[in-house]
């Protein structure tokens, strides 16, 4: 779960903290709109297949709209929900004999709900906040592809997944209302894959995408 935080979005957070000017104070009742871009960045690689223990796969990196709404409690903790245009990765053999091989193709939606504490009260134009929450995912239209077919298997379905998020982010303010933000989020997210064909055994394999996943807004402030 701990990993490095250097993708541009997280250092475009850091520089903001040396900015000083406009203030900034979140009060209970605001509501925080956030759209802008979201990059899901899987895990490198599953486990091995039930039938193929030395044969892994992999799903690459995918960047959407994503859109948030946080609602501010009081002048220090929110509730954010999470949304994004559907995700699509694609799944690849990587490891064995098959490395490289495309399996098939998968689209996900990941609405998360996250709870938000920001750190600071008094006005600044800088806000720097964290956060824990939950996030559902749902996999669907899922496809195989030629590798997949090349085995005798011509169906792919992924199980949903439910699992904890860690989130940190900052915002900064243009003016009263408009602000920029940049936040990474780390979020559990396992399924099982499941390759079917006729007369072929089920080959499954478990996954751990556990992604972190990184935005760049624009945010209003309501």
């Amino acid at each position: 779960m701990l990993k490095q935080l250097n993708t541009p979005a997280i250092v475009l957070g850091a520089s903001l903290l040396a900015a000083s000017g406009v203030s900034q104070a979140y009060e209970a009742g605001d509501i925080l709109m956030r759209v802008g871009s979201a990059s899901v960045n899987p895990e490198s690689k599953s486990d091995g297949t039930n039938l193929l223990p030395n044969e892994s796969v992999s799903a690459n990196d995918n960047t959407q709209l994503g859109l948030s709404s946080t609602y501010m409690i009081d002048k220090n903790w929110g509730i954010e929900v999470l949304a994004a245009s559907p995700f699509t990765h694609d799944i690849k053999a990587k490891g064995g004999t098959l490395n490289g091989v495309s399996i098939g193709e998968t689209k996900q939606l990941p609405p998360t709900v996250t709870a938000q504490y920001y750190f600071l009260d008094s006005t600044n134009t800088i806000q720097p906040y964290a956060g824990i929450g939950l996030n559902f995912t749902v996999f669907f239209d899922e496809e195989t592809d030629t590798g997949a077919e090349g085995l005798g298997y011509d169906s792919l379905a992924l199980d949903n997944s439910t699992g904890l998020t860690a989130q940190v982010g900052i915002d900064y303010k243009v003016d009263q209302n408009i602000f920029i933000n940049a936040s990474a989020m780390y979020a559990q997210i396992g399924s099982t894959a499941t390759l079917t064909g006729e007369g072929q055994p089920d080959l499954t394999v478990d996954y751990d995408l556990d992604p972190m996943v990184y935005r760049l807004n624009l945010g209003y402030r309501y």
